[in-house]
C-alpha cells in the first residue's frame, strides 16, 4: 500500500499533518527522526515535520538528508525547512522576535507545490529562527513581507528527487491554501493515487484478520464506545462467533446504558456476554475520594472481572483491543510517552497476565477515521456518534466519595443534559459533554423551604481528537432550560453551573 512517510521532530502539529494527508485518501505513517524505517518502494514521499527545538541547539534533531533526497521527494515544514537550509549550506539565524501568526504568502511560481494556488494567500507562521540565506543549489519560490525565504525548492538535476522547504504550516486551518499545497506535493510530486478509503480499509483489514487469526479464538472487552465497537465488528466479520466479547457493568455507566448497549451489541450479531459487577465496584470504592485511587481500583477490578470470565472460555489465544493511532504515536514519539497527567483505564496489563497475543485492527487509524470505518460497517449511529466517555465512568465525574446514591443523582442529571442536547440538535456539534457532581453543597430556596443540596457542573467541549479542546458556546436559553430541568427533577441538586475552561490549561474531565 502506497504511503507518505512523516519524519517527526517533535512538533505539536505532526499528527495534524498526518490527518490532513489521510483526509486526501492517502495513507501516511509517522516515525520519530531517531527511529526511521528503511525507505521502501511503497513510500512515495517524505515530509519533515516542525519541532519545538532549534537547529542552533547543541544536540539538534537531525537525519541524513542527502540519503533521503536520493530516495524520495522531500517536503520540509518549518523546522524541516530550516534543517534542509542549514545542512545543505545555507544560513539559519535567530529572529529578533518570534514570528507567530497569520502572514500573506506570495508565490513566485505557479508549479510544483504551488499549482493552482492563489497568490497571495494567508499562511500560518510559528518559528523563532529564520532562513536568511538559501543553499546554492536551491531557489526561492515564495515569500512574505517579514519572511524573505518562506518557500524554496531544489534546482533541477542536483538531487535524484525534488526537495521543497516551506517556513509556514500547511496543516493548520489558518493556512488557507495549506491542503492544496499538501495535495500538490503528495499527488503531483509523489504520484499518490488517493485510493485509501474506508471501504478499502475494511476489505483489506478483514482479509488481514482472517489470515492473522486463522482458526483461533479471540476475546475482547467492550465498553460501548466507538473504538472497541468498531474493532470488535471488524474481528467479528473476519472470524464470526470465535470472537467472544465481554461487556462489564461497573455501576458507573450512564443511565440505563448497560441494558441499551448490550441489546445493541446482540442486535449487531456480536457474540457478547454482559456481566453485572455493580455491587463489587461499589464495595471497593466505598470511602475512596482520591481520583488516582479511584482509577486504579476500577482498573484492577475490571481486569479481575474480565480475567475471571475469560478463564471460562477455553483455548483463547488472542486479546482484541481498540487501540488507535494516537496511542501508537505517543508510545514511539520523539520524547517518549508524555508525562502522566492521569492514569489511563484500559486492559493494558492483560496480555502478559493471560499469556495472550494482541490483535489491534484500528491501531493505524485516527478517531475520525474510526467513525468513517464504522459507518462503512453499517454500525448504528446510536453507538457510532456517541461522545467519548471516560474508562472509569462516572466515578471521576463525582468529586469526592462514590456511592450508589450519588451515582444515581449524576445519572439522572446527565441524562437530562444529554437528551436536551439531542432534542435541540446540539449533540453532534459537541465533541464531548457530561455533568460533574461536585463535593460541595449550596443553599437554595424551593417554595417556602430552605435547601442545602449538591452542586452540578455542566461540561461541553469542542475538539477533534481530545488533545486540545475549547468549551462549547451553548445558547444561554438552552443552558437555562437544562438548569431548570435538573433542579426541578433531580432531588438532591439545587444549583447548576457551566464550566467555561479550555484544554489546556484545564483538562476535559475534572479528575
Amino acid at each position: 500500500m502506497e504511503k507518505i512517510l512523516i519524519v517527526d521532530f517533535g512538533s505539536q502539529y505532526t499528527q495534524l499533518i498526518a490527518r490532513r494527508i489521510r483526509e486526501l485518501n492517502i495513507f501516511c505513517e509517522i516515525f520519530p527522526f531517531n527511529n526511521l524505517p528503511s525507505i521502501t518502494d511503497d513510500m512515495k514521499g517524505i515530509i519533515l515535520s516542525g519541532s519545538p527545538g532549534s537547529v542552533h541547539d547543541k544536540n539538534y534533531f537531525n537525519v541524513d538528508l542527502k540519503a533521503l533526497f536520493n530516495k524520495k521527494p522531500v517536503l520540509g515544514v518549518c523546522y524541516g525547512a530550516q534543517l534542509i537550509a542549514q545542512e545543505m549550506g545555507g544560513k539559519v539565524e535567530k529572529s529578533n522576535k518570534r514570528e507567530y501568526g497569520r502572514s500573506m504568502l506570495k508565490t513566485l511560481v505557479n508549479e510544483d507545490i504551488f499549482v493552482s494556488v492563489s497568490s497571495p494567500f494567508q499562511a500560518w507562521m510559528s518559528h523563532s529562527d529564520t532562513i536568511t540565506q538559501l543553499p546554492d543549489n536551491f531557489e526561492l519560490i515564495g515569500n512574505t513581507e517579514s519572511v524573505k525565504n518562506a518557500a524554496f525548492r531544489s534546482k533541477p538535476g542536483d538531487y535524484k528527487y525534488p526537495v521543497f522547504g516551506i517556513q509556514f504550516h500547511p496543516e493548520v486551518t489558518h493556512t488557507k491554501e495549506g491542503v492544496a499545497v499538501l495535495k500538490n506535493f503528495c499527488v503531483n510530486i509523489c504520484n499518490c493515487q488517493q485510493s485509501w478509503t474506508p471501504a478499502l480499509f475494511v476489505d483489506t483489514k478483514i482479509a488481514e484478520l482472517k489470515e492473522q487469526l486463522g482458526e483461533d479464538r479471540v476475546i475482547m472487552a467492550l465498553s460501548g464506545g466507538v473504538d472497541s465497537t468498531v474493532a470488535a465488528t471488524l474481528i467479528n466479520n473476519a472470524i464470526g462467533e470465535r470472537l467472544y466479547c465481554i461487556f462489564v457493568n461497573n455501576a458507573l455507566l450512564r443511565k440505563d446504558e448497560f441494558a441499551a448497549v448490550l441489546h445493541s451489541y446482540k442486535k449487531m450479531g456480536l457474540n457478547v456476554k454482559g456481566i453485572d459487577a455493580s455491587a463489587l465496584f461499589f464495595k471497593e470504592l466505598n470511602g475512596v475520594e482520591d481520583p488516582e485511587k479511584k482509577r486504579k481500583i476500577i482498573g484492577k477490578l475490571f481486569i479481575d472481572v474480565f480475567q475471571s470470565e475469560a478463564e471460562q472460555i477455553k483455548n483463547v489465544k488472542w486479546l482484541g483491543q481498540g487501540t488507535i493511532y494516537p496511542d501508537v504515536i505517543e508510545s514511539i514519539s520523539v520524547h517518549g510517552p508524555s508525562q502522566t497527567i492521569k492514569s489511563h483505564h484500559n486492559v493494558g496489563g492483560l496480555p502478559e497476565k493471560m499469556h495472550m497475543k494482541v490483535v489491534e485492527p484500528l491501531r493505524m487509524l485516527f478517531k475520525d477515521e474510526v467513525r468513517r470505518v464504522g459507518k462503512e460497517l453499517n454500525i448504528a449511529p446510536l453507538i457510532l456518534s456517541r461522545h467519548p466517555f471516560p474508562g472509569p465512568g462516572l466515578a471521576i465525574r463525582i468529586i469526592g466519595p462514590v456511592t450508589e446514591e450519588r451515582v444515581k443523582l449524576l445519572q439522572e442529571a446527565d441524562a437530562i443534559f444529554i437528551n436536551a442536547l439531542k432534542k435541540e440538535n446540539l449533540y453532534d456539534k459537541v465533541w464531548q459533554a457530561g455533568v460533574i457532581l461536585l463535593n460541595t453543597r449550596s443553599v437554595g430556596v424551593m417554595g417556602d423551604e430552605r435547601t442545602y443540596e449538591n452542586v452540578a457542573a455542566l461540561r461541553a467541549v469542542e475538539s477533534t481528537d481530545g488533545m486540545t479542546a475549547d468549551w462549547s458556546h451553548l445558547p444561554y436559553e438552552f443552558l437555562a432550560n437544562v438548569s431548570n430541568d435538573i433542579i426541578n427533577n433531580v432531588k438532591g441538586i439545587n444549583r447548576v453551573v457551566y464550566d467555561i475552561s479550555s484544554k489546556p490549561p484545564a483538562t476535559i474531565e475534572w479528575e
